[in-house]
C-alpha cells in the first residue's frame, strides 16, 4: 500500500501539475493514480500542500510498458463503454453495478444534474474474467434480483466505501484518516460520536476535499455533499464504529489542538491614566454687579499654572495721510473715559 508520508522531505521533488507532465497524464488521470496508490506523495507537515519525490517519478518512467501501461491502470468507463468491453446490453451492465457487482470510482453530473457512474476498466474485465456467470445466465442471481425488485441501488454505497478506503491509504497521519472516515457521517451522527467541540473542529479542518465533478455551481456542490453521507442505517452504523476506532488511536498519538484560555498580562501604567473630572457646571444666580476692569496682576494670576503665555506682538500702524479728523474724534472719545478711570474706586 502506497501513502502519503508526512516527513522531512530530502532531495528534490516536484508539484503535482508537473509530476503529472513528466508521468504523460491528464490532471483527472494523476490525481486518480494518486488516490489508487500508484503513486506516491510526500509532504513536510499537514499543512504543506503534497507533492512528488523526484526518484519516485524515475521509477515509475522506468517501469516497463510505460506510460501505456499507466494509462491503462487509471483507464476509466462508463456504462456504454463498459458494456462494449463485456459484449453485453448496457441495461444488463446497469442492473448489474445497481445490485452491487461492480463499485464505481469516479463519478460527475451531466448537463441534467444526473449522477454518471465511472468504472475501472480494469476491474471490469477482471471481474468478467472471474464470474462469466453473471455475463452468461439468462437470469441475474437470486439476491440482486432481491435487492433490484427493492429499489436499492448498491452504486452511492459501493463508491462511498471504496472512496473511504482510498483516503485512507493517502496519509498515515491518525487525525487524517480519522477525518475521511467523518466525512461519511452528517453532523447530527458526528456529534453523537466525537462529543468533544475541539476534536469535531480538528476534524472538520482536516477533512478532505469534495469530490470535484465538473464545473463548479452550488447546486452541484449540495448533490456530491449529500452523495457523500452514508445514509442507510446499517451504513451509518458501520462508519460510526470505524469512526470511534480510529479516534481511539488519534487520540493516543495526539490530542486535538485547544485554545489558551490564559489572559495577557496588562501593565498598570497602561491602566492607570488620570482621569479629568469635571464639577457640576454652576446654577445661574444673580447678576452681580459691575466691576470695573480687572489690573494686568490679577491676570496674571488667573493664568492657568504650569503654562506660559507667549508674549503677543503689537503690529505698528502708521498713520495716513487724510487721517487726521480721525484722530481728532477719537482723542475726544478717550478725555471722558480716562476721567471715569480717575474717579473710579477699587471695591
Amino acid at each position: 500500500m502506497t501513502t502519503t508520508t508526512t516527513a522531512e522531505v530530502s532531495g528534490k521533488t516536484a508539484a503535482l501539475g508537473r509530476a503529472a507532465q513528466q508521468l504523460e497524464l491528464k490532471r483527472g488521470e494523476f490525481d486518480l493514480a494518486v488516490q489508487l496508490g500508484h503513486v506516491r506523495t510526500v509532504r513536510e507537515d499537514l499543512s504543506a500542500r503534497p507533492r512528488v519525490a523526484q526518484e519516485e517519478i524515475e521509477r515509475i518512467r522506468s517501469a516497463e510498458g510505460f506510460p501505456e501501461a499507466l494509462r491503462e491502470r487509471v483507464r476509466v468507463v462508463g456504462t456504454a463503454e463498459a458494456s462494449q468491453l463485456l459484449d453485453v446490453p448496457a441495461h444488463r451492465f446497469t442492473r448489474l453495478a445497481r445490485g452491487g457487482h461492480f463499485t464505481p470510482v469516479k463519478c460527475y453530473l451531466n448537463r441534467y444534474r444526473a449522477v454518471v457512474w465511472l468504472y475501472l476498466a480494469e476491474e471490469v474485465t477482471d471481474l468478467a474474467l472471474r464470474y462469466p456467470e453473471l455475463l452468461n445466465d439468462r437470469q441475474l442471481p437470486k439476491e440482486t434480483l432481491v435487492r433490484l425488485g427493492a429499489g436499492e441501488d448498491r452504486r452511492p454505497r459501493n463508491w462511498r466505501g471504496r472512496r473511504a478506503a482510498m483516503l485512507l491509504q493517502q496519509t498515515e497521519d491518525p487525525w487524517e484518516r480519522a477525518a475521511g472516515i467523518a466525512s461519511a457521517l452528517d453532523a447530527a451522527h458526528l456529534a453523537e460520536v466525537v462529543t468533544d467541540p475541539y476534536e469535531r473542529a480538528y476534524l472538520s479542518r482536516l477533512r478532505p476535499e469534495t469530490v470535484r465533478v465538473g464545473p463548479d455551481s452550488p447546486a452541484a456542490r449540495e448533490i456530491i455533499e449529500r452523495l457523500q453521507l452514508a445514509q442507510d442505517p446499517d451504513e451509518v452504523l458501520w462508519y460510526r464504529m470505524d469512526l470511534a476506532q480510529h479516534l481511539g488511536t488519534a487520540r493516543s498519538a495526539r490530542q486535538a489542538p485547544r485554545p489558551e484560555w490564559g489572559r495577557p498580562a496588562i501593565d498598570a501604567a497602561v491602566t492607570a491614566r488620570p482621569v479629568q473630572v469635571r464639577g457640576p457646571a454652576p446654577t445661574p444666580g444673580p447678576a452681580e454687579p459691575k466691576q470695573s476692569a480687572p489690573k494686568q496682576s490679577d491676570l496674571r494670576q488667573s493664568e492657568p499654572k504650569g503654562r506660559e503665555l507667549e508674549p503677543v506682538g503689537v503690529e505698528r500702524v502708521e498713520p495716513r495721510a487724510g487721517h487726521g479728523r480721525l484722530r481728532r474724534g477719537l482723542a475726544r472719545l478717550r478725555r471722558p473715559r480716562a476721567s471715569a478711570r480717575s474717579t473710579t474706586t477699587a471695591p
